[in-house]
């Protein structure tokens, strides 16, 4: 109920407005140009804001900006699939700064204890700099594409929130958030939302009611149905290091979404604080390489896809792009802590591998034959219609 509540609030126009004015204040004291900025601070500033407005929230409003300032200028097939690739990776890991933003921390939180004072202290910095690092990176490598092309920030004052009604209902989010574990409490702040939503229509546009029921049935089913999954995951993970358990979740978020793999392992009973980072930090690590990879991406996919070749995001397109920025964010998250050079330490990746289970090893290698039998059927069709074309001419 908490992540449907959190979801709907955060996602609403008064707070979409103030996070936005925050991203012009910034942009204007940058030394640079202001499309240029703006584009800076959407992969940036937007995605750490996340730990505060959740990550569904922020990636909802980092794709809407993006979508009018970049993706609407006729920019390159390139620059947008970057852009992609480094907002996934930087929303998944920017909500790690508190314990109620990120679906895959938040899934773990309550039952292992974690604060929000923890997550800044060890989880933090690094989500910062990995963040920072993301985003500069790729705004260097295209400034010249941005400055011939990208817009500035569309003003509308006419339907701009009053900053009275603005402050009510950010801080309505804060009682929210600090009563997160009193239900009763929180389902009143939301009626009492409601309620000012339907009497202010004018200050409101339509509520994620359904985006966030989504992704709140998605959560619970994962409760619900995660404990009968014990039987086979606990004794895969129990013999599991800290470091293969860690590119291990990194590679398997993939193919499965980064909560259901924290919840999942959050089953396994008597593990060591750094197999718990381990876990947690590989999941979010690995969140932006896939559509299905993090709660958030079908919201950013489904605001952007219209804007790509064939109305569609092709998957190794997607792949490729976040490829790089998830390996900022392993370096980040593991350099700090060990050596960063044990992912190109081939012996690791074999043990980890000879560790799993074999019918672990199919349900692993599945998803990839399948969509590899759907690229190529999809291929081939695009052949077809190419000769089907050609005859016709």
């Amino acid at each position: 109920m908490f992540v449907f509540v959190i979801m709907v609030i955060a996602a609403s126009r008064p707070v979409m407005q103030l996070a936005g004015d925050s991203v012009n204040a910034a942009g204007k004291l940058l030394p640079a140009a202001p499309a240029t900025a703006g584009y800076f601070l959407s992969l940036s500033l937007v995605p750490l804001l996340g730990s505060l407005i959740t990550e569904p929230a922020a990636m909802t409003l980092a794709a809407l900006m993006l979508r009018d300032r970049i993706f609407t200028a006729g920019v390159s097939s390139r620059l947008k699939y970057a852009t992609l690739g480094v907002l996934f990776v930087n929303v998944s890991v920017g909500g790690t700064l508190t314990n109620f933003a990120a679906p895959p921390v938040l899934m773990v939180a309550g039952t292992w204890g974690w604060t929000t004072g923890f997550m800044l202290s060890m989880f933090g910095a690094k989500a910062i700099l990995a963040v920072l690092i993301n985003a500069i990176g790729v705004t260097l490598l295209f400034r010249r594409e941005l400055s011939a092309r990208a817009l500035g920030a569309r003003t509308g004052p006419h339907d701009r929130v009053p900053p009275a009604f603005v402050f009510l209902n950010v801080l309505i989010l804060a009682a929210v958030v600090f009563t997160n574990h009193l239900p009763e409490a929180f389902m009143g702040l939301f009626l009492l939302f409601l309620g000012l939503s339907e009497a202010y229509r004018r200050h409101h546009d339509r509520l994620m009611l359904r985006e966030g029921l989504m992704v709140a049935f998605f959560l619970a089913g994962l409760v619900v149905l995660g404990g009968q999954q014990r039987w086979w995951l606990q004794d895969v993970l129990s013999r599991l290091d800290e470091t293969t358990l860690f590119y291990g979740a990194t590679a398997l978020t993939a193919i499965t979404d980064n909560a259901a793999l924290t919840y999942l392992g959050s089953l396994v009973e008597g593990v060591s604080d750094d197999y718990k980072y381990s876990l947690v930090a590989g999941a979010v690590a690995g969140g932006g390489l896939t559509v299905i990879a993090n709660a958030p991406n079908p919201a950013g996919f489904a605001i952007l896809k219209d804007h790509f070749e064939d109305h569609s995001i092709g998957a190794l397109g997607l792949f490729t792009a976040a490829l790089l920025p998830t390996i900022v964010v392993v370096a980040c998250f593991r350099g700090i802590r060990g050596q960063v050079g044990e992912i190109f330490d081939w012996a690791l990746w074999a043990e980890w591998f000879a560790q799993l289970d074999r019918s672990f090893i199919f349900l692993l290698i599945l998803p990839f034959v399948v969509a590899a039998v759907g690229l190529w059927a999809e291929y081939r069709e695009r052949k077809q219609d190419g000769s089907g074309g050609r005859n016709r001419e």
